[in-house]
């Protein structure tokens, strides 16, 4: 499969909507996002049960920011909704397609448990109420 570019506007429904989703963040000026493109592409034809996306970050920088980009190209993977990797830096084939398969591989009960564990543990360490709601001082 091809890759596909996506906008902030189509960012959430396609995380939402694709078990697998890889997201390449790059710009057209970044030397090694243009080293990277083609690795990435070629890979994303192995892999048809992944969605293989690029955000340009110059078109899409309010997304970029949400995201927390700060180098380029940045590489992030989601699963079931979930983010799963995210790191900075052009990989080889041989790396992209370790991380192709690890995200494949993962045990999603496993991580959803621990995501489930985390919202739990700030929920607790937050101030105010469970309902969301703010105690005022007295």
């Amino acid at each position: 499969m091809a890759t596909v570019d996506i906008t902030g506007e189509q960012f959430a429904s396609t995380i939402e909507g694709n078990d697998i989703v890889l997201v390449d963040f790059w710009a057209e000026w970044c030397g090694p996002c243009k080293q990277f493109g083609p690795t990435y592409s070629a890979v994303s034809e192995k892999h048809p049960d992944v969605l293989f996306t690029k955000v340009d970050t110059e078109a899409e920088q309010q997304l970029a920011a949400e995201a927390g980009i700060s180098s380029i190209p940045t590489l992030m993977a989601f699963r079931e909704k979930v983010l799963v990797f995210s790191q900075p830096g052009a990989l080889n084939s041989q790396q992209l397609e370790q991380v192709v398969d690890a995200v494949k591989a993962l045990d999603m009960d496993e991580v959803h448990a621990h995501v489930a564990r985390q919202r739990e543990e700030a929920a607790a360490a937050a101030p105010g109420r469970q309902d969301g709601t703010q105690i005022p001082e007295a």
